[in-house]
């Protein structure tokens, strides 16, 4: 399977890879986010009014098109950058580039004020589940003050202020001053593809490469924020701290604590002991985000409300022994073996891997970060599992709790 990395006429990476015999090819562009600082609500609007009109076709026409030819399109706002992706049988490659170009270059952004309702009505919604909305509470808290704690919640409190040219205009900084990653991966000739990527995206500004960014200030101490809905007959409990991401020797080991604690279903600590042997959880389980600037560690449990206290406790146990004692090498290996599973299974589809590659690019990790991740994983030992339990597990944290 051959891969390169190439640049366009206008000087965009590109990464290519073909994968034989596969009818189906997957691209994806990514502009880097410039702005940090913009309004809440300003880019989750921008992604869904990309996809409504362009100077040539209407909304209606460019879902026809798309629809017509089995195009899978689909515009993302992510924490870092601004995503368009698309899959496309072989023989319809062409076009499904013609029209992705159609929205970066001529989207009208119309029907604003009908996709701000839209996405109000939905934000609602969302935050009618209390396990979204104490996710929302912990994403505020834990990146407080900046870009990344952008929650549902602040969205809302900001939407009715956005106007239409606050829309344009950041999309017109992106468009301009953004370093954007082009990825292809399928089977079509290297050649090809890149006399139509040159031919629709040779004249797009290739933009800056990443700058230095603010990243989210430190936790300096603990925080504990009551959400109380009267509605709920649950308590959900999210408690998390800040760590370091990509770019850290700890990242990898990060990956594994998070899949022991509570990231692998029946088999994780959290699992066996809150849910399995007391009883305590619906669900429970940990999570590892990173992102380019900062990353979070979050444990979450859904219990009854009378075992709040008790599952706080559960938690400093099970957090008190991962620090102190050494994951036996069976546990270590197996959980080596199942992100190592995850990772190959989140590449197997010409789409996914695409995504994947145009993420690394653009985050400046380079294009073979996922076969570096696969190799540090491997190496990690059980004391390096301690030490990094002990250097992030600490009182510094934040903790969430939502209850009737």
């Amino acid at each position: 399977m051959e891969s390169k990395i190439l640049r366009l006429k206008n000087d965009i990476e590109f990464f290519y890879k073909q994968n034989p015999d596969t009818p189906r090819a997957a691209l994806c562009m990514n502009f880097a986010l410039s702005d940090y600082d913009s309004a809440p609500g300003v880019y989750a609007l921008m992604a869904r009014l990309l996809f409504q009109g362009t100077n040539n076709k209407s909304a209606e026409q460019i879902a026809e098109e798309f629809d017509s030819c089995g195009i899978d399109f689909v515009v993302e706002m992510k924490m870092d950058y601004l995503r368009f992706r698309f899959m496309s049988l072989n023989e319809d490659f062409e076009h499904a580039v013609e029209l992705v170009t159609d929205l970066v270059k001529n989207s009208t952004f119309e029907e604003f004020e009908k996709e701000k309702a839209k996405l109000e009505g939905e934000l609602v919604a969302e935050l009618d589940s209390p396990r979204q909305k104490v996710m929302d509470g912990f994403t505020r808290n834990i990146f407080e003050g900046h870009s990344y704690g952008t929650s549902s919640t602040t969205i809302l409190e900001n939407l009715q202020n956005i106007t239409k040219e606050q829309v344009v205009e950041a999309y017109r900084k992106l468009y301009e001053n953004a370093k954007k990653v082009i990825t292809f991966v399928g089977d079509i000739e290297e050649e090809n593809v890149e006399k139509i990527l040159n031919e629709n995206f040779g004249d797009i500004p290739a933009g800056a490469e990443i700058v230095d960014k603010k990243a989210p200030a430190a936790l300096e101490d603990s925080k504990e924020i009551f959400i109380p809905k009267p509605d709920a007959n649950q308590a959900h409990i999210i408690k998390g701290w800040r760590t370091e991401t990509f770019d850290s020797e700890d990242y990898p080991v990060l990956i594994l604590l998070n899949i022991i604690l509570g990231a692998s279903g029946l088999s994780s600590r959290l699992f066996l002991e809150l849910r399995d042997k007391k009883g305590l959880a619906y669900v429970v389980r940990s999570s590892y985000e990173a992102f380019l600037l900062g990353a979070a560690f979050s444990i979450y449990i859904a219990t009854e409300p009378k075992n709040i206290e008790v599952s706080l406790e559960g938690f400093d146990e099970e957090l008190e022994k991962i620090k102190t004692i050494e994951v036996s090498e069976e546990e270590l290996a197996n959980a080596k073996t199942n992100v190592l599973g995850k990772l190959a299974f989140s590449f197997e589809t010409n789409s996914q891997q695409a995504c994947n590659y145009a993420q690394y690019g653009i985050l400046g990790l380079g294009f073979d970060f996922y076969e570096k991740t696969k190799e540090r994983i491997k190496s990690v030992t059980a004391q390096q599992l301690k030490n990094c339990a002990e250097k992030y597990f600490n009182s510094k944290s934040v903790l969430v709790i939502l209850k009737p």
